[in-house]
This record gives C-alpha cells, sequence and structure tokens, in this order.
C-alpha cells in the first residue's frame, strides 16, 4: 500500500463531490465533458483490475469509491443535457 497511490485517489476523491455539488446546484451540464469522465472511468478500472489481479489491498476501495463518483457525475450531467433540449 503505496502513501502515494493512498494521496492520489483522496485528492481525486475530493475533486468529484465538488463536481457533483457544482451541477446539482447549476441544474446545467454545461462544459461537462462525458468523454473526459469515461477516460477516468477506464483509468479507474484499471487501478481496480490491477489491485485484483497484481497487488490486492484496501486501496482498492478508493477506486471503488471514486469510480462510483464518476459514475454519478455522469448521470448527471446526461440527466440535465436530457433536461436541457
Amino acid at each position: 500500500m503505496s502513501p502515494f497511490e493512498i494521496g492520489m485517489l483522496v485528492a481525486f476523491g475530493v475533486s468529484w463531490p465538488v463536481s457533483i455539488a457544482k451541477l446539482l446546484k447549476a441544474k446545467r451540464s454545461e462544459g461537462k465533458s462525458i468523454t473526459f469522465a469515461v477516460i477516468v472511468i477506464v483509468g479507474y478500472l484499471c487501478g481496480i483490475a490491477h489491485k485484483i489481479f497484481y497487488n490486492f489491498d484496501l486501496v482498492v476501495i478508493l477506486y471503488i469509491i471514486n469510480t462510483l463518483m464518476v459514475l454519478i457525475d455522469v448521470m448527471l450531467t446526461l440527466y440535465y443535457r436530457r433536461r436541457d433540449k
């Protein structure tokens, strides 16, 4: 378990709730990139796969939490985009 990996995941993990809160407050998906979010999700899924297959430790929980937060952000973005049309 690397403290640097934990630090990275915590830092990114703090940014997603902020993004979600901003989206909920604005109720507009303007400026949000689904492509970027999907790339981030793929990165987190690769991190989860690495933890499962090569170096399992509890840090996998942070990867899972971050992935779920990005998925929530994507779902809200899609919801507001459809609503705005």
